[in-house]
């Protein structure tokens, strides 16, 4: 398990490395990483890590999912970082190869807070 403290209401977290220590800890020299985040208002997502990529990522989940008046709203008011979730997904599965994450050249496993600032979780489990 990675714990993850945010401090911004949406925040991309690289976790890759994190990640990769998860699954050097393992028995499973072959196979697969699955990194989930158990929150409605969190996403796991694969993408560059670069900073500029990053602002335009949470920029455009801004503007896709407006914050707006939404129906859930009226319980706690962060319904679009509910739908902002729904539309980034909340988990991913990496390929292990000999031990290490078989990500692309600039791939990285990022942690998308999108209602924070919070104390989050994200769980890996590494299967042959």
């Amino acid at each position: 398990m990675i714990t993850i403290k945010t401090k911004e209401r949406i925040e991309i977290v690289d976790i890759t490395e994190d990640v990769q220590s998860l699954v050097s800890k393992s028995d499973v020299k072959d196979g697969v990483a699955i990194v989930y985040t158990p929150h409605t208002t969190t996403a796991i997502i694969i993408n560059e890590a670069e900073r500029g990529l990053m602002d335009d990522i949470t920029s455009i989940i801004q503007k896709i999912v407006p914050q707006n008046s939404y129906k859930h709203d009226r319980i706690d008011n962060n319904a679009d970082a509910h739908l902002r979730a729904v539309i980034l997904g909340n988990s991913v599965v990496v390929p292990v190869t000999n031990g290490k994450l078989d990500l692309g050249t600039w791939q990285r496993i990022m942690f998308v807070e999108l209602d924070g600032p919070r104390s989050r979780r994200v769980l890996v489990k590494v299967v042959k």
